[in-house]
């Protein structure tokens, strides 16, 4: 007798209705209620049957101030095909509308058609077997497009992550935003001996600092008023897989506190409990700035910069990935829903890419060519349709070295000072120059204008 296929399952009530519909009868149903622990927390966190690959929530039944709850669940849970039930008028609300378009292959209204649902579903375990089936080391997925390309930067950073791969030790991915710092993360545990373990997923940026230790060791019942049962917490959801720290320098100092004896001795302990629990995960963390910097300038905590261990990664920005826009462009569109309806770049498009600065990186590539898929009127994509303005030979012959010269020393700037904390003396220190040097620099490129709150090292 051929082995039924588990079916992830979130709601409010059970659903009775699958028993007499046969299109599920070849399912085993995981089903978990959809019932909050505590406010601002999540959900109760199952332990899956690691053969899960599809799963359904339903929000019919939900309130609308229940889906940031429902949001940190299907963050900390390893699954990434889900499909949504709701009620027609709810997708007016815009929270749900974009937990949708993270999380959801495709959304299903009520009433339900029990056989379409099915149908559905049936087709996503399908090509997650196929994918399975596949070498996780192809780059044309969606999920590793921030990984395409054969620029000297991006060809190191995969070699790195493939190797890095192979080991347990902690690995500190960093980058601008929008450089592909998750899409690295996940790279590695699909080719680790973990990857048939939990993915979980810790925005540090989102985590409010009261609820810090109730998000990431759990708490038991009775920890706090309304603690009615025991829940486990981010870190120990990531129990034989991987804890991915997204944004570890957004951490206080105080939140930094909490997790380094995680980091030192592997353990934890839940709110209302003196029993440590041994967690086997492998640790990977991501930031936006370096973090030996901010050690340097006593923004992060040395103890626990050292503890994230010795291997590192550092996603090059786009502009200096230019030869790896023709392939990112091919991979993002044919990511699209419509698989970019047959569209090509016009030569104008393409070379308006290549001479944009991208300060947005990847992110910004992709909300400029999903712009161009609404408003491209034919089976070419114009500049305009990207959100450039179309250039004039006037407006070119005004570009100069020293134009590239300030655009850099401006840059160079900014990002000190932000990596300072506004701090004037330490972001000097960190160009190596004097803080007289620093001060004309800001004069020169106006960057203390309408900045209030400058910090200029002094008592």
């Amino acid at each position: 007798m051929e082995e039924k296929r588990p079916l992830v399952w979130l709601s409010a009530a059970y659903p009775d209705f699958l028993a007499s519909e046969p299109v599920f009868r070849g399912w085993r149903l995981l089903y978990y209620s959809l019932m909050p622990m505590q406010e601002s927390s999540g959900y109760a966190i199952p332990d899956l049957n690691p053969e899960a690959r599809v799963g359904v929530f339903d929000t019919s039944a939900l309130a609308s101030d229940a889906l940031a709850a429902l949001e940190k669940t299907l963050e900390c849970l390893p699954l990434e095909r889900w499909v949504a039930i709701v009620e027609a008028d709810q997708l007016r609300n815009p929270e749900l509308r974009r937990l949708i378009q993270r999380f959801c292959t495709d959304y299903h209204t009520r009433p339900l058609q029990p056989q379409r649902l099915g149908a559905f579903i049936g087709h996503l375990w399908g090509m997650s077997v196929l994918q399975a089936s596949l070498p996780d080391t192809r780059s044309g997925t969606y999920q590793n497009c921030a990984l395409v390309g054969n620029s000297p930067g991006i060809v190191r950073v995969r070699d790195l992550l493939q190797r890095f791969a192979q080991t347990d030790e902690p690995v500190h991915i960093d980058g601008e935003n929008g450089t592909g710092k998750e899409a690295a993360a996940k790279y590695i545990h699909g080719l680790s001996a973990r990857r048939s373990k939990p993915l979980v997923v810790v925005n540090c940026a989102a985590l409010p600092p009261s609820l810090t230790q109730n998000e990431l060791f759990g708490h038991e019942k009775g920890a706090f008023t309304h603690a009615m049962s025991a829940q486990k917490g981010r870190i120990e959801a990531a129990h034989g897989g991987t804890l991915l720290l997204m944004g570890i320098d957004e951490l206080s100092t105080e939140q930094q506190s909490a997790i380094l004896r995680f980091l030192q001795e592997g353990v934890i302990e839940r709110l209302g409990s003196t029993h440590p629990i041994r967690i086997d995960t492998r640790l990977i963390a991501t930031s936006t700035r370096p973090l030996d910097q901010l050690v340097e300038v006593g923004a992060f905590r040395s103890d626990v910069f050292y503890r994230l261990g010795s291997l590192h990664v550092r996603m090059p920005p786009l502009r200096d990935r230019r030869m790896d826009l023709p392939a990112l462009v091919t991979g993002l569109l044919s990511a699209t829903a419509s698989g970019g309806r047959g569209l090509r770049l016009t030569d104008s498009a393409m070379v308006c890419l290549t001479e944009h600065a991208w300060p947005g990186n990847l992110r910004e590539l992709q909300n400029r060519l999903g712009q161009a898929l609404l408003l491209s009127e034919g089976v070419c994509i114009e500049p305009h349709d990207l959100g450039f303005p179309v250039a004039t030979d006037n407006a070119r012959t005004e570009l100069s070295l020293d134009a590239f010269r300030s655009r850099a020393d401006r840059e160079a700037i900014s990002v000190s000072l932000a990596l300072a904390r506004n701090n004037v003396s330490a972001a000097a220190r960190l160009l190596r120059i004097s803080r007289v040097s620093m001060y004309r620099l800001m004069e020169k490129h106006q960057l203390h204008h309408g900045k209030a709150g400058w910090n200029t090292g002094r008592e």
